[in-house]
């Protein structure tokens, strides 16, 4: 945190974002994971062991029906999650020694730091998204019974109700998503590199996304598409994916922040 009575700097220069750093982004992902695999690997099984006790835990509570929302809507707090994969493609870059100690002390200094506030945004918005989910479903589905999976594939694929949900849902939840990806696509890594209140990290964010609407946009999409692929094989995907999604994010930061 900044000493009292210093000055934070301005707020930082935005660059346009063109299809060409998408891709530059995403293959130097693709080469930070095989450099440094092993701490893509800890940081990617650290997300996928919260979504295997997340599916334990549904079961227990006998509401299998609500892992396919809380499934597809996982990956939104990703960006957090992705904060020691920030700094490992930054040292990266920058030639540092790569040490546990160094990165790991990196994602628990965060919390004394602004980047604290941006888990509750992206909690918060998690939260939305569950919220609309039980919403919609009492809405279009009040009086269907489903106790397991394949009643509720069942129902919201076979029924009228049920495809009228799965619509609603998806425009809701495509505009939540790209809120949430507007907002912590550049403050997240902003933040954890430097010195800004979160406000002024979640608004360069936002700037960053209009100025190059098209390319951030399409970024956005392959990382949700990714993210949601991985999930396919009990979150295990995310083991490989989630490094590489993090890794190039940092990358497109470089490229959009001066």
């Amino acid at each position: 945190m900044a000493e009292a009575g210093e000055v934070r700097p301005r707020a930082p220069q935005i660059n346009a974002v063109s299809f060409d750093n998408v891709m530059d982004s995403l293959k130097k992902g693709v080469s930070d994971f095989f450099r440094a695999p092993l701490f893509g690997l800890f940081f990617g099984g650290i997300y996928a062991g919260g979504g295997l006790l997340v599916l334990y835990f549904l079961y227990q509570l006998e509401k299998p029906w609500l892992i396919l929302p809380i499934a597809i809507g996982f990956p939104l707090i990703g960006p957090f999650v992705a904060v020691g994969l920030y700094e490992t493609s930054r040292r990266l870059e920058a030639g540092e020694p790569l040490t546990w100690k160094a990165i790991l002390t990196v994602v628990f200094r965060q919390r004394e730091r602004e980047l604290s506030w941006m888990a509750f945004v992206v909690l918060f918005v998690f939260w939305i998204w569950l919220y609309q989910v039980r919403l919609l479903m009492a809405l279009f589905l009040g009086f269907k019974s489903m106790s397991t999976i394949a009643s509720f594939i069942d129902v919201v694929t076979t029924t009228t109700e049920g495809m009228a949900f799965l619509a609603v849902g998806t425009v809701v939840g495509g505009i939540l998503a790209l809120v949430l990806f507007s907002t912590t696509v550049i403050s997240i890594p902003l933040l954890m590199e430097r010195e800004y209140d979160f406000v002024t990290a979640i608004i360069t964010s936002v700037k960053t996304v209009t100025l190059s609407p098209a390319p951030m946009i399409a970024f956005g999409i392959v990382v949700a598409v990714l993210a949601i692929l991985a999930l396919l094989p009990a979150f295990l995907g995310l083991l490989v994916i989630l490094p590489v999604l993090g890794h190039a994010t940092w990358h497109l930061y470089r490229k959009a922040i001066a």
